[in-house]
């Protein structure tokens, strides 16, 4: 299969690419300066720039373009940083589509956890209205955006969870404290991370590209774990103690918003409609996924 990815040298993207073109597909990557390789194209989302010519003969397109949520303090204007890093290639690439008399078959456009807000106490299906604050009504039009695409698309938006990488992601700033023995958890620990493995997210996205399947689509792993549960198992995995509890106040003080909406979110995820398409996690129970990781240290 022939490939465009937006974000492809992301963590993410970089995993993806990687493993679309181990089985043997062919990635062209979306680049914003000017292309040195036969496998990158040039295009400006911010300006709405992208030769429709770039998406011919492809079938699946895969938008990985956002800057990252949790990178710096959520200022007016990094939150508008968010929105138009993520609202503005969607918007393009559908464009692009829309211009197409043969478009790629399928869009896969990333969507985040974030779509349900900071606490919710039920299960979370695809079906729950979105929640409040920043990242719900972000990604409400991230994924209407997506929508904009050609009738004949099929458009995937999947909600991804935390990933769990020892190459950033949400363990980024928190293994290192783990191994000097000075991680904890956050908060009183109690709210669900819908969390998946870096390994099983890659291969999420690469079954959706194929898979039966429409809409928005939980991406995360079926064993639901509270951030105790988590840490623990980290812990546990890097033979380190996690006693040093991260207060409430403390986060809040320190990220501001991003602490109610990012560390300290309760979402029970289901990955309901993922597993019932036929998808196989590699990493399903939080003891696979820490002794991934711990491989991944190793190696």
């Amino acid at each position: 299969m022939r490939i465009v990815m937006s974000g492809a040298s992301g963590m993410i993207g970089s995993a993806v690419s990687k493993l679309l073109e181990s089985r043997g597909d062919e990635v062209i990557r979306l680049v914003r300066r000017p292309a040195r390789t036969t496998g990158e194209r040039f295009w400006d989302p911010a300006a709405g720039l992208l030769d429709k010519a770039v998406l011919d003969g492809a079938d699946a397109v895969i938008n990985l373009s956002g800057a990252g949520i949790g990178d710096r303090p959520w200022t007016k204007s990094r939150i508008r940083e968010l929105y138009d890093s993520r609202l503005q290639p969607t918007r393009t690439l559908a464009a692009a589509m829309e211009e197409m008399d043969n478009p790629p078959g399928t869009f896969i456009s990333q969507s985040a956890s974030g779509f349900y807000g900071a606490s919710r106490n039920e299960v979370l299906r695809e079906s729950a209205p979105a929640g409040s604050g920043v990242l719900g009504p972000l990604c409400v039009e991230w994924e209407a955006a997506a929508r904009t695409a050609p009738e004949a698309v099929r458009v995937v938006t999947p909600r991804t969870g935390v990933i769990l990488s020892t190459s950033g992601g949400a363990l980024g700033p928190l293994l290192p404290l783990l191994k000097l023995g000075l991680g904890g958890p956050f908060g009183d620990g109690r709210q669900y991370w819908p969390w998946i493995t870096l390994a099983d997210e890659a291969a999420a996205l690469a079954f959706l590209v194929t898979a039966d399947v429409e809409g928005a689509v939980n991406v995360c792993a079926p064993g639901i774990a509270d951030v105790n549960t988590i840490v623990a198992k980290l812990a546990e995995a890097f033979h380190r103690p996690a006693v040093f509890r991260v207060p409430r106040p403390a986060l809040k003080l320190l990220l501001g918003g991003l602490a109610d909406e990012l560390v300290m979110a309760n979402q029970a995820m289901d990955p309901g409609r993922l597993a019932g398409a036929g998808f196989h996690w590699q990493h399903p129970s939080l003891s696979q996924a820490m002794s991934w990781l711990k491989a991944e240290t190793i190696s």
